[in-house]
């Protein structure tokens, strides 16, 4: 940004998210609450009436479910379309969100994340955002508001630019509720960016077109090859429209993923969202005490960047993936990614789950974690971090007679005393 710091506010996350929106200048904006992403629309609404946000139309539906059938229904019609959602809400849409990818509509939506119930939990991890991670949109994620911000602007362009919607997934209550000192660009510099909206396929009664019409098997394979290729064609996008920003605006907000100390590190973290921020300040004392620790904060995860990660990690033997979701049955669900990007490179590649539900990842999480790889502890891929074993004994030693230990927990453990109680 400008040396005087031009646009330099104290301000909720929410509000700046609102306002750079607001900067794009969206013609529609369909609204529903849920929290967590709730302050977001009621501020981009204060802005419609208050006439701040001129030639917008403002509209208040009655469900998830029709705020995505109204996005749809006006990015068909040739508008810059823009709604936010998270957790049951985001579930509630999913016939549509499929329908917004398939039919290649540039929609932009925060995504403020929040876990996915039963039980009901309003706090954050990445279980409802990553739930879609096959629907066809892109997924970019946020380490801070200021990345937020940023990253909602370069969201409408390279939407456009791609067609197909894009997700900005930020952490819910983390960063949407948090106040900080977020650097605005001026109208001029997003107009400049950003210019006005030309629809390159659009429902118009003087020239009828048919969109989302029936394709029978002789044709749908080949539709779906042509979305894949847009998602690749999205990483050069990305990086391209990133780059463009940066230098109007100054900003180093936006790419693939952004590396921390990275070089010459013996062990490597990769990191989705605002846990970014807390593993940087362990990991600058760990680097104090001789710790030759890195991160790679993963800003965009649809399309994975497979070669860009894969140089990021480069002759790094020892990489952990911090998660916050994980797949049932399975294990983590960025870490196979990862294990694709990093195939023939001998790279030992371990899953740290924490984060569920809202519980706080502290400083000393992220050492622990650090501590537990290069102590060679990770002999599974999947490790729970910060687990209470007293909860959980109270439940297992009276239902099926295992006792857990303490510390961090590693799947090979629980599924070692399972067999041990059914043989």
């Amino acid at each position: 940004m400008d040396n005087n710091q031009k646009g330099l506010e104290q301000i909720e996350g929410s509000l700046g998210v609102a306002k750079a929106v607001a900067l794009a200048r969206p013609g529609v904006v369909c609204a529903y609450p849920i929290s967590p992403q709730t302050h977001i629309v009621e501020n981009v609404g204060k802005f419609v009436k208050g006439g701040a946000l001129k030639n917008c139309e403002f509209l208040n539906v009655e469900s998830e479910f029709s705020a995505m059938s109204v996005a749809i229904g006006s990015s068909a019609g040739g508008a810059r379309t823009y709604t936010a959602t998270a957790s049951q809400g985001l579930l509630y849409m999913v016939e549509g969100i499929y329908n917004a990818s398939g039919l290649g509509l540039p929609i932009v939506m925060t995504v403020a994340s929040r876990a996915i119930g039963a039980p009901i939990n309003i706090w954050n991890d990445h279980s409802d955002s990553l739930s879609q991670r096959d629907s066809g949109w892109l997924q970019l994620f946020c380490e801070s508001n200021q990345d937020a911000v940023d990253t909602h602007i370069m969201a409408f362009k390279i939407a456009e630019t791609v067609g197909l919607p894009v997700m900005v997934c930020m952490d819910g209550f983390v960063l949407t509720h948090a106040f900080e000192r977020l650097q605005l660009p001026s109208q001029e510099q997003v107009d400049a960016f950003l210019p006005e909206y030309q629809p390159r396929e659009f429902l118009d009664p003087k020239e009828p077109i048919s969109m989302g019409a029936m394709v029978d098997p002789d044709a749908f394979t080949e539709v779906r090859f042509l979305q894949q290729r847009k998602m690749v064609k999205a990483l050069d996008v990305i990086e391209k429209v990133t780059k463009e920003y940066r230098e109007i605006t100054g900003s180093k907000s936006g790419g693939l993923l952004d590396c921390y100390n990275c070089d010459g590190a013996d062990l490597k973290l990769i990191i989705l969202g605002s846990t970014v921020g807390t593993a940087k300040d362990a990991i600058d004392e760990l680097q104090a005490q001789g710790n030759k620790v890195g991160i790679i904060s993963l800003k965009s995860f649809r399309p994975f960047p497979y070669e860009a990660l894969r140089a990021a990690i480069g002759d790094t033997k020892n990489v952990v993936v911090v998660e916050r979701a994980f797949s049932f049955g399975a294990r983590g669900i960025i870490a196979p990614e990862v294990e694709r990007a990093c195939k023939g490179m001998g790279t030992h590649i371990s899953t740290a789950l924490c984060g569920l539900g809202g519980r706080a990842i502290y400083g000393t999480t992220i050492k622990d974690v650090v501590a537990y790889a290069q102590a060679g502890k990770f002999q599974e891929e999947f490790t729970w971090f910060d687990i209470n074993s007293a909860v959980l004994n109270r439940y297992l030693k009276d239902s099926e007679g295992i006792t857990l230990p303490d510390g961090p927990l590693a799947e090979s453990q629980l599924c070692e005393s399972v067999r041990k109680v059914l043989a």
